[in-house]
C-alpha cells in the first residue's frame, strides 16, 4: 500500500479501512491533470529558488516519463496506491531518487486535489459548452428550413393555436443558448488556481501564486487558502447547469416521443437512432429519446448528492469531499454523451410536414383568430367567445374543421360572419399576422433566426 503518510503511525492500516479511504479508483481520472498541476509547480519553485534548475529538470523528465509509459500501457495505475497522487510520487521517487521527494514541497494534498478537480471540471465545461454550441447549430439549421412549416402548438397538451416548427424549436433554442450562457458564467467564476493554499493555512514558502496560476491559464490564484482547498461551489453550479441541460433535452425527448407516436405522426427517426421490437416486428421504438429523459434522474442524483455531502462540513478540507467525484464524472458522461446523441438523432429526424399542419388544421387551433374576426367586426370579446364555443361543438358534432363549414352554417350561428371569414382562420393567416417579436409569423422568425446567427457567430 503506497502513501504520502506514517510517520506518525506504529501500525498498518486495517484493509478494509485503506480500501474505503482509497480513491485511485476514481481519482486516477485526471492523472493528466495532476501531472499538469505538479509541472507548473515544480516550475514555480525552481523561479522562486526553493528547488534547483536541475532538480527541476530531473523532477520534469520523470513525470513526463511516468505519462509516457502510462499511455504506452507499460506503467499501470492499480489499487497498490492511495490515490492518483501517490501513484506519481511513489513513481517519481522510483524513478530519479531524493529529487522526487521534492516535488511535494510547499504542497498539500489537499490544494493539490482541489487544483485537479478544478482543472478537470473547468475542461469538462469547455467540453460540455462546445457540444450544447453543436446542437445549437443543428437546431438553428431546423429553424431556417421550417419558417412556413405549420403545425399546432399545445397548452395542457392540446391544440391550442398554429404555430411553426420553426417557432417550436425556436423556444429550445432559447433554452439551450441559456445553458450555454450559464457554463461560460460557471467558467468565468471558476477559473482561480487554489494552489499555493496548502492544507488550508498557505506555507511559509515564498511560492509565487500568480505565477502558477499564470502557467496553469488561470485569471489568478484564490484569495483565500482555507476557501481555496474546501470550495466545491463550481462543481454544485456545474452540476446544477448539467442538471438544467438535461431538463430540456428531457422535455425535448419527450415532444419527439409523442411526435413519433402512432397518433400523431408529426416526425420519423432516423433507424440509426431507433430500435425494434423482440417480438412485435412492426414496431420502431424512440429508445434514444427515452434514455435521455431516463438519465436525467442520475444527474439531477449528482447534484443533490453533492450538496448534501457539503452540507454540514465546517472548515476547511475533510474526508467526505472525496464523495465530489464519483457521481460528479458520470454526470459529466451522461449529460455529454446525451446531448451528442440527441443532436444526432434531431440532425437526421425527418419532419412530417403535412401531418403537422393538418393536425394544426382539425384541433381547432384558429378558433382564437374565429374570435379575434368577430371582435373585429364589432361583437364584444365575450360574446365572440362563446359564439365560437357554438362553432366548435357544432364542428365537432360533425367531425368537420372551422374551415369546413359553410358561410350558410356559419351565419346561422352568428349574421356577423362573411365571406372573408375563410381568409381570416386560414392557417397561413393565423400563423403569418402574428409578428410581434418573439411570434411565430414569418417575419418575425426571420428576424429571431439572424439574431441567433449573430449570435452563434460571436
Amino acid at each position: 500500500m503506497a502513501q504520502l503518510w506514517g510517520g506518525r503511525f506504529t501500525k498498518a492500516t486495517d484493509k478494509l479501512v485503506y480500501e474505503f479511504n482509497a480513491s485511485i479508483g476514481f481519482d486516477q481520472r485526471f492523472f493528466k491533470e495532476d501531472l499538469q498541476g505538479s509541472r507548473a509547480h515544480v516550475r514555480m519553485l525552481a523561479k522562486q529558488g526553493i528547488l534547483t534548475e536541475v532538480e527541476r529538470d530531473e523532477i520534469l523528465a520523470g513525470l513526463d516519463g511516468i505519462e509516457a509509459d502510462v499511455e504506452a500501457g507499460k506503467l499501470e495505475i492499480t489499487s497498490e496506491y492511495e490515490d492518483i497522487h501517490s501513484f506519481v510520487e511513489a513513481n517519481l521517487i522510483d524513478r530519479i531518487g531524493d529529487a522526487g521527494k521534492k516535488l511535494h514541497t510547499g504542497r498539500s494534498r489537499n490544494d493539490q486535489v482541489a487544483l485537479d478537480m478544478r482543472l478537470y471540471t473547468r475542461s469538462q465545461v469547455l467540453y460540455t459548452e462546445s457540444q450544447i454550441n453543436h446542437l445549437l447549430h443543428t437546431i438553428l439549421h431546423i429553424m431556417e428550413e421550417n419558417t412556413e412549416t405549420i403545425m399546432p402548438g399545445f397548452t395542457h397538451l392540446q391544440k391550442a393555436q398554429p404555430i411553426t416548427l420553426a417557432h417550436h424549436l425556436g423556444a429550445y433554442f432559447e433554452m439551450f443558448r441559456r445553458d450555454e450562457l450559464r457554463l461560460q458564467d460557471i467558467y468565468n467564476r471558476m477559473n482561480y488556481c487554489p494552489l499555493g493554499s496548502g492544507a488550508l493555512a498557505g506555507t511559509t514558502y515564498p511560492l509565487d501564486r500568480d505565477y502558477t496560476a499564470e502557467l496553469l491559464d488561470f485569471y489568478g490564484p484564490t484569495e483565500n487558502s482555507m476557501d481555496g482547498v474546501s470550495d466545491r461551489d463550481y462543481l454544485i453550479e456545474y452540476l446544477s447547469a448539467l442538471s438544467t441541460i438535461m431538463m430540456h433535452l428531457s422535455r425535448f425527448s419527450e415532444e419527439v416521443i409523442i411526435w413519433n407516436s402512432n397518433e400523431y405522426r408529426f416526425v420519423e427517426i432516423d433507424d440509426a437512432y431507433s430500435t425494434g421490437s423482440s417480438i412485435m416486428p412492426q414496431k420502431k421504438n424512440p429508445d434514444i429519446a427515452e434514455l435521455v429523459r431516463g438519465k436525467t434522474g442520475r444527474v439531477y442524483g449528482a447534484l443533490m448528492s453533492l450538496l448534501t455531502t457539503m452540507k454540514g462540513i465546517p472548515l476547511a478540507y475533510n474526508k467526505d469531499m472525496q464523495e465530489d467525484k464519483e457521481m460528479a464524472f458520470d454526470a459529466m458522461d451522461t449529460t455529454n454523451g446525451c446531448i451528442q446523441l440527441f443532436d444526432g438523432m434531431l440532425e437526421t429526424m425527418e419532419f412530417n410536414k403535412d401531418n403537422m399542419e393538418a393536425s394544426a388544421k382539425n384541433g381547432f387551433t384558429n378558433a382564437t383568430d374565429a374570435a379575434d374576426y368577430l371582435v373585429n367586426h364589432g361583437v364584444p370579446f365575450r360574446d365572440a367567445h362563446s359564439i365560437i364555443g357554438q362553432v366548435v361543438l357544432y364542428c365537432i358534432d360533425r367531425g368537420i374543421a372551422i374551415d369546413d363549414m359553410t358561410l350558410e352554417e356559419l351565419q346561422a350561428i352568428s349574421p356577423v360572419f362573411e365571406e372573408d371569414i375563410y381568409e381570416a382562420i386560414s392557417m397561413d393567416t393565423c400563423v403569418n399576422k402574428r409578428l410581434t417579436i418573439g411570434a411565430p409569423g414569418k417575419e418575425a422568425m426571420e428576424q429571431a433566426i439572424e439574431n441567433y446567427k449573430e449570435y452563434l457567430a460571436e
